[in-house]
């Protein structure tokens, strides 16, 4: 089986010894509820393509834990990476990678790898306790995210298949559910199983919960912190986003995701820009 569109757009180019470099793709640029895509491409598709380079020379297999500051909108051409390790140690190490393009940052992240859980029950007289995963309909009822309102297929939502509980997918037919929450099943279209790169792509590939309150347009991502917490098993994922509060042009958002196991492997937790635009309000 070739590379997906997702490993494609993902790829680096090893340059020198903790020097890499990439080139943004298209084909994960956001698109907005009026059809524009901004310039910019999907977070989750950066912090992969950051976390490959830290994973080439990792002592450690997982990006355990990963804190991103989006500093500028990267363009759709060649960007140069950039990783240095701060410590390695026997069960973690740190980490810093940078995004750059024309002598600027433009992702600065630090990443701790380490190793999590793979599939299968804890180990015995371990600790071990998580929340349940969310009760969603089935695939087939929830509402696929390509109907988003006149919106082409093309950019990010060509691209990942992200399909919304229809209770907080009010925004696509311009009646939000009033409160700031999103849940959902999300894959590739691409046949591929989950793994950390794509985990990176899921907290951060459902719309924004501010959405669900009337906004619209682009909301960028100022910080993003995540954490990986166990390998998935393969199967679609499932994910709940929420904010606890939404006030002066800011929102934050935490992401919760399970695998086709229903066991939780990825958190995160960001702050971002509430989009500009019209409000999302009214049927038509």
């Amino acid at each position: 089986m070739g590379l997906t569109a997702f490993d494609e757009a993902t790829a680096v180019r090893k340059l020198a010894e903790g020097r890499y470099e990439t080139l943004p793709d298209r084909r994960f640029a956001m698109i907005t509820p009026g059809g524009t895509p901004p310039p910019a491409v999907n977070g989750g598709v950066l912090l992969a393509t950051l976390l490959r380079c830290v994973l080439d020379t990792s002592p450690h297999p997982h990006p355990v834990a990963t804190s991103a500051h989006f500093v500028r909108v990267p363009k759709l051409a060649p960007a140069q990476i950039e990783v240095s390790w701060l410590k390695t140690g026997r069960t973690a190490a740190t980490a810093r990678a940078s995004l750059h393009q024309d002598g600027q940052i433009l992702l600065d992240t630090t990443v701790t790898t380490g190793t999590v859980p793979g599939p299968g029950p804890a180990a015995d007289g371990e600790l071990a306790w998580s929340v349940p995963p969310p009760e969603l309909p089935r695939v087939t009822d929830c509402v696929p995210l390509g109907q988003w309102h006149g919106a082409p297929m093309e950019g990010f939502p060509s691209q990942v298949d992200v399909l919304l509980d229809p209770a907080t997918a009010g925004w696509l037919s311009r009646d939000p559910a009033g409160t700031p929450r999103m849940r959902g099943y999300f894959r590739l279209r691409e046949d591929r199983d989950p793994d950390a790169y794509l985990l990176a792509l899921a907290v951060d590939a459902l719309p924004p919960v501010v959405f669900n309150l009337g906004a619209r347009g682009w909301a960028p991502t100022v910080e993003l912190t995540w954490y990986m917490r166990a390998v998935p098993v393969p199967g679609d994922l499932r994910v709940a986003t929420a904010s606890q509060d939404v006030g002066g042009g800011w929102f934050d958002e935490e992401s919760v995701v399970w695998d086709a196991a229903g066991r939780l492997v990825a958190q995160s937790r960001q702050i971002a820009r509430v989009g500009r635009g019209a409000p999302i309000t009214g049927r038509s």
